[in-house]
């Protein structure tokens, strides 16, 4: 019998919200520490749900909890932005090519560039740019394997963030993500995924590139 997922408490997904949102816009920063008692002050609650949502955040891999330095926010270095990067050159690519094969409607893909072309702040391009990619894997006809790609979602998110502030790439991505969208408007499943793919491989080589073997050697 399959077990029923408890409801999370209005305010904790309250603050949860309130805190995946500054994580991912860059607002709060890697290795930056999230005190329970300032966090309660600030949103208007008790520790409870503070402590609650970071302990959800934890499950997620946006924030670490450690008995001696507390909760800080993930830091994001190399390794795990490859590992992170892998799992989505595996999975990402071949959920749009099932998209596309299956003629899914991408109009939420299609809103969702408009809004990263028109947002205000990076922050409001961040989550919709986010928003373009979950749209483009989710009607795949797999929801398993959309759930997958969920659950690395906010670490992508993180990734990019860090990536964006020391090195602004916003016209370039979004024309691959206007390509990516015209192949899979136009029904090529092959070039769309293939596009997919080289547009998630260069951002990672760009932001995180691999060392040359000759690199660190006497």
């Amino acid at each position: 019998m399959t077990s029923v997922p408890t409801p999370i408490p209005s305010r904790t997904q309250y603050v949860l919200d309130a805190i995946k949102h500054r994580i991912l816009t860059g607002r709060l920063t890697p290795g930056q520490a999230l005190v329970e008692t300032e966090l309660a002050a600030q949103y208007g609650v008790s520790k409870t749900p503070v402590r609650e949502a970071l302990k959800t955040l934890a499950g997620t891999g946006l924030v670490v909890m450690s008995q001696y330095k507390g909760v800080t926010v993930r830091m994001v270095d190399a390794d795990m932005a490859r590992e992170v990067y892998d799992v989505r050159l595996l999975l990402e690519p071949e959920a749009l090519r099932r998209a596309v094969h299956r003629g899914a409607p991408l109009d939420a893909a299609r809103d969702a560039l408009t809004r990263a072309d028109t947002a205000a702040d990076t922050a409001e391009r961040s989550l919709a740019n986010r928003e373009f990619h979950r749209a483009l894997y989710l009607p795949c006809g797999n929801p398993l394997l959309g759930r997958m790609l969920d659950e690395v979602r906010d670490q992508a998110a993180l990734v990019s963030a860090v990536a964006w502030a020391t090195d602004p790439s916003w016209e370039r991505e979004a024309a691959e993500h206007r390509e990516i969208l015209r192949l899979a408007l136009d029904g090529d499943a092959d070039g769309a995924a293939s596009a997919l793919h080289a547009h998630i491989a260069s951002f990672v080589q760009r932001a995180f590139p691999e060392p040359h073997p000759e690199e660190g050697q006497e």
